[in-house]
């Protein structure tokens, strides 16, 4: 698997987070000349590409965020890549099919980023409207699950030893791939000797 800073694994997190995969806002603490390096090596590297950003004049709060201005009145954005999924644990299989922006000759079209990075609780339900996908067996995905219909629930850091993943990587998976496109919701409570734990309901 690619080796990456905790910068990057964060940016891509957040990304895959969201229905279109775009990867702004970058973190608040990263900006200048250190943001455009960041940027520039993962795109080197194939996790996120530079696309046309969407423009919508008579709503430009439904505008896709801006990652560098293009000439006449165009812009970029920046998107997760396949690769980029793969690179924290995620098959872009098992998530919906995005509604990312696409290289465009000019034109308004498209729809909102959901630029919300959400953080999985114990009181969250699933969205309405969320799709019920299995994911595929042998996956990292498919551990997490696992590990979450135990019995006996799974800590953040239990899954991080099963998984390889980040800790921001494994609850970022539990409120976006699991919560907001399996419609799974995970519950957590604190367990004397053992710290918080995270359960999905037994299938």
């Amino acid at each position: 698997m690619t080796q990456l800073s905790d910068t990057q694994a964060i940016i891509l997190s957040a990304a895959a987070q969201r229905d279109d995969r775009i990867a702004l806002p970058l973190p608040a603490n990263l900006k200048g000349g250190a943001a455009t390096k960041v940027v520039d090596t993962m795109i080197a590297k194939g996790l996120i590409e530079e696309v046309e950003a969407r423009r919508i004049a008579l709503q430009p709060h439904l505008s896709d965020p801006v990652w560098r201005e293009t000439g006449d009145g165009h812009g970029s954005t920046l998107v997760i890549t396949d690769a980029g999924l793969a690179a924290i644990g995620i098959a872009p299989d098992e998530l919906s099919e995005p509604n990312a922006p696409q290289p465009t000759t000019g034109g308004d079209t498209g729809a909102s980023a959901d630029g919300a990075d959400h953080d999985a609780t114990a009181t969250d339900s699933a969205p309405a409207g969320a799709k019920s996908r299995t994911p595929r067996d042998g996956t990292k995905q498919a551990t997490l699950i696992a590990m979450l219909r135990a019995p006996e629930g799974a800590t953040i850091a239990e899954i991080v030893a099963a998984t390889g993943w980040q800790p921001h990587t494994v609850r970022g998976a539990m409120a976006g791939a699991l919560k907001k496109k399996l419609g799974l919701e995970v519950t957590s409570e604190k367990v004397e000797g053992r710290g918080r734990i995270y359960k999905l309901p037994a299938a």
